[in-house]
């Protein structure tokens, strides 16, 4: 099924020589500029009657613009009946605290029982939404905060706000060794050269910068906070190996257990046992689309990091004259 809307506006003056697609974008800000350019070169905008199908034509200013657009519902996934922990919600948006083992959109390997699914059920309306309304997504492995418009000008909005570095994702991980001290990387990711699932830092990949700091130091682990410039698939855990700190449990990228000499029994089966990788979306901040007010919200450490935290302290004490030499 597809949505049937009619946008209708006049071209400002100011915009005299303005391209077709840029003047369009400007008017009807709600929409992206990609979606307009898809209904122009479809043939769905008129102007002064007429009917244009280049995006580059230029104006004169004054024209009546009509655009008899068609908005598709995402049918093509089937709503499914998957609890999903509400942090906060609204007309316009809402946040989730995403469990482990939770894929948040469907794909190779994973057609369904994925949060997509599970707002299609809670919210029929939303299937109106491109990819029903999810803005940005977490690993399937990685628990925490993430937002989803319920609407198109939402969802239009809070891409915009992602792609301008206007919302902020703070993450807390364990990583493998002791680090130092905070920094950042600035690295681009793109697919790895031989492992087409993974991904790796690649000179010919795209932008990814990632903030961390030190939160907390055990004998050969650190506990680290992260903040997200860009939104790489797998960034942070991409960027941690390259720094040859993975995240403790992330076997994919070199995070396989590593007990520090002489551990205690319940450490070393503590790290065997953490079978995800460790990292979490613990905050997140944003401008809301619709009103403008700054928001921020905050999810707890899931139990398996805190008490992983909690063993590899105790550890630490133990070992106290150890970590003196360090």
């Amino acid at each position: 099924m597809a949505q049937q809307i009619e946008l209708t506006a006049t071209v400002n003056d100011s915009q005299l020589g303005q391209r077709l697609d840029q003047a369009l974008a400007e008017l009807f800000s709600d929409y992206s500029r990609s979606r307009i350019k898809e209904w122009i070169l479809a043939g769905r905008v008129s102007v002064d009657g007429v009917v244009v199908d280049k995006p580059r034509n230029k104006l004169m200013g004054g024209e009546a613009i009509v655009i008899a657009a068609e908005i598709e519902d995402d049918e093509r996934f089937e709503p499914q009946d998957i609890p999903l922990n509400i942090v906060y919600e609204d007309d316009d948006i809402l946040v989730i605290n995403k469990p482990r083992d939770l894929v948040v959109h469907p794909g190779a390997g994973c057609p369904d029982g994925t949060v997509l699914n599970g707002l299609l059920f809670r919210y029929p309306e939303i299937a109106e939404v491109p990819r029903a309304g999810i803005v940005h997504r977490l690993d399937k492995d990685t628990t925490g905060l993430m937002v989803v418009a319920k609407t198109v000008p939402a969802q239009t909005r809070l891409v915009r706000a992602l792609q301008k570095r206007r919302i902020t994702r703070e993450y807390e991980a364990i990583a493998i060794g002791r680090m130092t001290g905070g920094g950042l990387v600035d690295k681009p990711i793109g697919r790895h050269p031989t492992k087409r699932t993974l991904m790796a830092v690649n000179e010919f990949g795209k932008p990814a910068v990632t903030h961390y700091r030190v939160a907390e130091h055990f004998r050969e682990h650190t506990r680290i906070r992260l903040r997200l410039e860009t939104g790489r698939t797998h960034q942070i855990r991409v960027h941690m190996s390259y720094l040859n700190h993975p995240l403790v449990g992330d076997q994919q990228y070199g995070g396989r257990p590593r007990p520090p000499r002489g551990s205690e029994e319940e450490l070393v089966k503590t790290l065997r046992a953490f079978d995800r990788q460790a990292l979490h979306a613990v905050m997140l901040r944003l401008e809301h689309p619709i009103t403008g007010e700054e928001m921020e919200w905050h999810a707890p450490v899931p139990d398996d990091m805190v008490k992983l935290a909690e063993v590899l302290r105790d550890d630490a004490i133990l070992n106290k004259d150890l970590m003196d030499d360090l």
